[in-house]
């Protein structure tokens, strides 16, 4: 499929989605978001992949949402042009996501970025939730995933006062896995290819048990994970990594 607001790129076992509205800052149309969906289906549906990067075009990652659709919406309509349905499926994804943050990711593009397993900013990045001067209030997960993160206290001046910070103040308060001078997609992709390196059917399990207790209690985030821990004695990767282990040579990972 060909995409409008999107550049698809795919390196070794990297895929690799641009952002693609630099007229405006690659701010968030439902149509952009809706290919977004469509891509990271694909993502999953052909397990090409084993690690995706998201970033934006032109310096920007995505700054917030397109505000002039929204003006005249009723609330049903509010909520049909709602981001949910596309960044719950980005966080569920079996593979793990970098977010690449280089300019400004606000609004609807944070919450985008806070949908990936990873941020990674460049120097010059501004993140925040301006919606409040707006007169409403992040609404694609924002309110829940930010205090998750940062903590309630912190989630709550940022989304409260509507302030923007810049990336050391992110990677202060845990918003950010790290801050690089340069490019942050290099960087990602640095990553990228170690995470690639890893077994894939692991990454997923781990990655589903951490999402499934960050919405538990700590005794039912531990029984889950026994179990899935438990099932990976199932897979073929398991048998190679400690076979390789005890062999003193590198792990050949199939993703089985």
């Amino acid at each position: 499929m060909e995409y409008e607001n999107l550049l698809v790129h795919h390196k070794k076992d990297t895929t690799h989605i641009v952002l693609n509205r630099p007229a405006v800052l690659n701010a968030l149309s439902r149509s952009l978001v809706e290919e977004l969906g469509h891509a990271v289906g694909m993502i999953k549906d052909d397990g090409s992949a084993r690690v995706l990067i998201i970033s934006g075009s032109e310096g920007n990652f995505a700054a917030g949402a397109d505000v002039a659709p929204m003006v005249d919406l009723s609330p049903a309509e509010a909520e049909a042009f709602c981001f949910n349905d596309v960044f719950n499926t980005l966080e569920a994804l079996p593979v793990p996501v970098i977010a690449a943050v280089s300019g400004f990711a606000l609004g609807g593009g944070m919450e985008l970025a806070l949908a990936c397993d990873f941020r990674i900013c460049g120097k010059d990045a501004k993140m925040g939730f301006p919606e409040i001067k707006l007169g409403i209030f992040p609404g694609a997960g924002g309110t829940q995933r930010l205090p998750r993160l940062i903590g309630v206290g912190r989630a709550r001046e940022m989304i409260y006062l509507g302030g923007i910070i810049d990336a050391d103040t992110a990677l202060q308060y845990g918003l950010c896995s790290r801050v690089v001078q340069g490019d942050p997609v290099e960087e990602a992709f640095r990553m990228a290819e170690k995470l690639a390196s890893r077994p894939p059917v692991a990454l997923a399990g781990v990655k589903g048990v951490i999402n499934f207790g960050m919405n538990a209690g700590l005794k039912e985030g531990i029984a889950f994970e026994q179990g899935a821990w438990a099932d990976l004695f199932s897979t073929a990767d398991q048998k190679e990594g400690m076979k390789a282990f005890l062999e003193k040579r590198k792990p050949d990972f199939q993703g089985k």
